[in-house]
């Protein structure tokens, strides 16, 4: 049995009551949509912090994963805002399958067409398939994705690819890497320090922070011109 990445996006843990924003990856989307979307729902009487929650598992996900998996001391955990990173680690530490842990699969939307356009969020997983980098995706949907697995029909025909249940994962699996994705844009800015608990809950050690930073959510000291930035957004 070879070696796996085991990729883990933090938004497998938030549940969401609201289905119609964008979820770009950018800067922008990372943070000042938050306060936007907050801002517009204050004025309509709502509180932004009512339409999300945070799935108990959370609490001990490490155990039940450790249960599975086998994560020696050494492996290198990787931690960033985009997913798309998981390509680049799955290639580098020569791993030949994926674990995934996630509110979306990552295959490419748009069926086999979309593994030709160039990678980002949305694709890596189906595109570490097509170039050959891993035999096997192996994706663990998140409770509250509204995603079916029917939806990847053309990827599923072609490539190895299992939706199985975390009970379902066998024993003795050797992890090569670890990736914890926070996913900014799909996740609130409010659990960033859940987020980061998550993280030093693992009790691994070896960590490397790749193009991230903990996001600040202050609503209670932000200026008019601050908030005029903010609605632009």
């Amino acid at each position: 049995m070879g070696k796996c990445l085991l990729s883990i996006d933090w938004d497998y843990f938030i549940c969401s009551k609201v289905k119609r924003y964008s979820y770009i990856e950018n800067s922008k989307n990372v943070l000042d949509v938050w306060y936007k979307r907050y801002f517009v729902l204050k004025r309509q009487g709502k509180d932004i912090k009512d339409l999300y929650s945070l799935f108990p598992e959370v609490r001990d996900f490490w155990e039940k994963i450790r249960q599975k998996f086998i994560i020696k001391p050494c492996v290198k955990v990787y931690i960033s805002d985009s997913h798309v990173l998981s390509y680049n680690i799955a290639r580098d530490t020569r791993c030949t399958s994926v674990y995934l842990f996630d509110a979306h699969a990552d295959l490419g939307y748009g069926g086999l067409h979309s593994l030709n356009f160039e990678l980002n969020c949305a694709n890596w997983l189906g595109k570490l398939l097509k170039d050959g980098v891993i035999q096997k995706a192996n994706i663990v949907y998140s409770p509250y994705t509204l995603e079916k697995p029917h939806d990847f029909k053309e990827i599923n025909g072609m490539y190895n690819v299992e939706y199985i249940t975390r009970e379902s994962i066998p024993t003795g699996i050797e992890v090569a890497a670890v990736h914890i994705c926070r996913s900014g844009a799909w996740t609130p800015p409010w659990y960033d320090a859940k987020f980061l608990k998550f993280v030093r809950d693992s009790g691994l050690s070896n960590l490397e922070f790749i193009d991230f930073f903990p996001r600040k959510w202050d609503t209670r000291n932000i200026s008019l011109s601050q908030q005029i930035n903010y609605m632009l957004a």
